[in-house]
């Protein structure tokens, strides 16, 4: 499933520093609630991962050892040691586990470049974690964390009722 085009055209013209800002509040809520992530990557660690949403004109990388994500426009990314591009919520499902990655490698949703065996660790890491992001990020949301959580799992199970 690929995210509404009214959707993309708004998001793809935020800010990049907007987006920056909410990317790196998710992220370090993400390490927060599960600081033993990146332990499993061993020598990949120090490695970079860029996850681009073929949707969107939006590509993130991030930095396990330093615990930092960086928000680029497709255009200006750098270069890095392993990357994954596919539709927003096919990426966000294979970070919960939710999806097969091997399946959506297979049936070309999913395209994976550069360091494979650094990709296979942070792939496991993931696994061993147990994302489940509406829970994991409705802490940030304060006095609001029920009421944002079950938001955003009808939100995810609309989302994977498109991809199933």
């Amino acid at each position: 499933m690929i995210l509404p085009r009214r959707l993309t055209m708004v998001l793809d013209r935020v800010p990049l520093t907007v987006v920056q800002r909410v990317a790196d509040l998710v992220f370090q809520q993400a390490i927060k609630q599960h600081p033993q992530l990146f332990d499993r990557l061993g020598t990949h660690a120090g490695k970079r991962y860029r996850f681009t949403p073929a949707d969107l004109d939006l590509s993130f990388v991030i930095e396990p050892q330093r615990k930092r994500i960086k928000v680029y426009r497709k255009k200006a990314t750098p270069t890095v040691d392993a990357a994954a591009a596919g539709p927003m919520v096919t990426l966000l499902a294979l970070l919960e586990g939710r999806l097969d990655g091997d399946a959506v490698f297979f049936s070309r949703s999913l395209t994976l470049t550069g360091d494979m065996e650094a990709m296979l660790a942070l792939r496991n890491a993931l696994d061993d974690c147990g994302f489940d992001l509406p829970t994991d990020l409705a802490p940030a949301a304060g006095p609001f964390a029920p009421v944002f959580r079950q938001l955003a799992q009808r939100v995810r199970e609309h989302a994977l009722a498109g991809i199933a």
